[in-house]
Order: C-alpha cells, then sequence, then structure tokens
C-alpha cells in the first residue's frame, strides 16, 4: 500500500512538471495556488459541497482553476502531512513527527522538493502561513537573520506565523529575518 501511494504521488509530480515543462499548459504559466490546511476535509469547503460555511473566495478561485477531486494525504498530523508534499516521500519512514516550536529544518537542504522543481519551471515559489517543518538548526537566536528554512529548500518567498511553542510570543517570521510580534488585539 505505501509503496502505491508512493508511486501516485510520483506520478503526480512528474505528471504537474511534465505539463509545465513541455508546454502544454498555455504560453503564459498558469498559477498554482495549494490551499494547505490541518484537519480541513473534503466537504469543508463550499466548491466541494460545504452547506455550514460560506467560502466565497475558496469557491471562486475554483471555479475559476483546475479543482482535484480524488486526492489522499499521507498523514493526518501538520509536519507529516507537510513533509510528503514537498518531497514525495513516506514521512514515517523519515520518523516524521510533530515538531516542537524550536525544531531544526526537517528536510536536509540538498532534497529534491516540489518547490524545487517550480523554479526550474519558471515559477516563482512561496509559502504563507503555519510552517511547522522546522527552523534553523535546532539553536536559534528569533534576533537574527534565521538559515536553514523554507529558502533552504526552494521557498524563495514566506510570511510564517511562529507559534507560541518558540518562547517567542506568536509572530510572523517573513524572509529569514526577526519576527514581526502580533498584538493580542488582532487575534481576538
Amino acid at each position: 500500500m505505501e509503496q502505491r501511494n508512493k508511486y501516485r504521488i510520483i506520478l503526480l509530480l512528474s505528471a504537474l512538471f511534465t505539463l509545465v515543462v513541455s508546454g502544454v499548459v498555455a504560453q503564459s504559466k498558469p498559477n498554482i495556488i495549494i490551499l494547505y490546511a490541518d484537519d480541513l476535509g473534503y466537504g469543508d469547503v463550499g466548491c466541494y459541497g460545504a452547506k455550514a460555511v460560506r467560502t466565497p473566495e475558496i469557491d471562486r478561485l475554483a471555479g475559476k482553476g483546475l479543482r482535484f477531486t480524488d486526492a489522499h494525504c499521507t498523514a493526518a498530523t501538520c509536519t507529516p502531512s507537510r513533509l510528503s508534499l514537498l518531497t514525495g516521500t513516506y514521512a514515517f519512514r523519515k520518523k516524521a513527527a510533530i515538531l516542537p516550536g524550536d525544531a531544526p529544518l526537517l528536510i536536509p537542504p540538498a532534497t529534491h522538493t516540489l518547490p524545487r522543481m517550480l523554479q526550474l519551471a519558471g515559477y516563482t515559489t512561496a509559502v504563507i502561513g503555519k510552517w511547522h517543518l522546522g527552523l534553523g538548526n535546532g539553536v536559534i537566536n528569533w534576533n537574527e537573520a534565521i538559515t536553514r528554512g523554507p529558502n533552504e529548500i526552494g521557498l524563495t518567498i514566506h510570511l510564517l506565523f511562529l507559534p507560541p511553542l518558540t518562547g517567542y510570543p506568536l509572530s510572523l517570521w517573513r524572509m529569514g529575518r526577526c519576527p514581526t510580534l502580533i498584538p493580542m488585539i488582532l487575534l481576538q
């Protein structure tokens, strides 16, 4: 079963890369947006049938783009599922588990990743939101620039939420620089 899932991920990534590189897609490259959220099920957004929650912006994006109707996740938790999406590997073979806020970068910088493949095809890549794949080498000074993060695996733009588990108040980490504190009033 695990082997079959690995082949499906590799096939999906290969097909995407082939379409982009071979020019089968329109002259201008399409935007690729992956909305990746913890505990978001198939029927939790309007374009897939949700009734209890309105998601007009996601529905609008889905109406103008390509939607996946049969996708599977390699894990039900954040760190392992993100690792699998970005690398195509089965996270539990890498002993991936939910990382603490001050964990070192889980993906070795030399790893072939989906963002790197997209960069080779001429895309600018970004991550916005929850990261949870580790930063730095495990000993982080939050007041200095941090290396070993999203840039090292192919994500050139990043604006990340750092959880309070880092020992820092809830903050935004952008482009490897010092966090911006989020005033508590905005979170209420």
